[in-house]
């Protein structure tokens, strides 16, 4: 998850936590050759995937808590982290929409936000802003989506796990997109707000 405490960042690029957003993002085209193996012709590899997702999930969690407790919240992490956690929200509605386990249209909704954050991003940036922090709602929502994912990849087969996988899988899929929308309005939001103040300004 992005670190948002106000501390002293540091320039340095070798760090524990620097290192665990580089592994994750290392992991991203690994996880989605092993979903999209069985439409190439390969064997079914979802638990291997499921493998990759969890320990992405575990070093997600260690780089910003390593990142507070040894003081090493850097520029570049801040880089890393939520853009490890894109990528492998990207893959995943790549690989599930191909494999039909996911929808297209929720994948376009997912998407559209998406395409709205990066023009809010783009429009900071000729105002000389930096991007939006992630607030609440938006790890909120990615964590409620890093859950919807590898449960409905487990729903892909046949019994009651996959049924019960299934029940909750979607559940987190609403939750998360719901959320994810929600804290988009509020980038767009807090953009609108920046851009008004600087008006006001000149």
């Amino acid at each position: 998850m992005e670190v948002q405490e106000t501390r002293v960042q540091t320039d340095r690029v070798l760090t524990i936590p620097n290192i665990l957003s580089m592994a994750r993002l290392v992991g991203v085209p690994l996880f989605l050759w092993l979903i999209l193996r069985p439409e190439f012709g390969g064997p079914k590899s979802d638990g291997w995937a499921l493998l990759v997702l969890a320990l992405s999930g575990v070093s997600d969690y260690l780089d910003g808590k390593l990142a507070r407790r040894w003081n090493q919240i850097s520029s570049l992490g801040r880089l890393l982290d939520p853009a490890a956690d894109r990528l492998y929200i990207l893959s995943t509605l790549v690989g599930l929409t191909w494999r039909e386990i996911l929808p297209l249209w929720l994948t376009v909704v997912l998407l559209a936000r998406e395409l709205v954050l990066l023009v809010m991003v783009g429009i900071l940036r000729r105002h000389g802003y930096p991007p939006p922090q992630v607030n609440f709602l938006g790890k909120a929502a990615t964590f409620n989506l890093m859950y919807a994912f590898p449960l409905l990849l487990l729903s892909d087969g046949s019994g009651w796990i996959a049924s019960l996988a299934a029940i909750f899988g979607w559940a987190f899929a609403g939750w998360g997109t719901t959320l994810y929308w929600w804290a988009g309005v509020l980038y767009v939001v807090q953009v609108r707000r920046l851009v008004r103040a600087d008006a006001v300004a000149d």
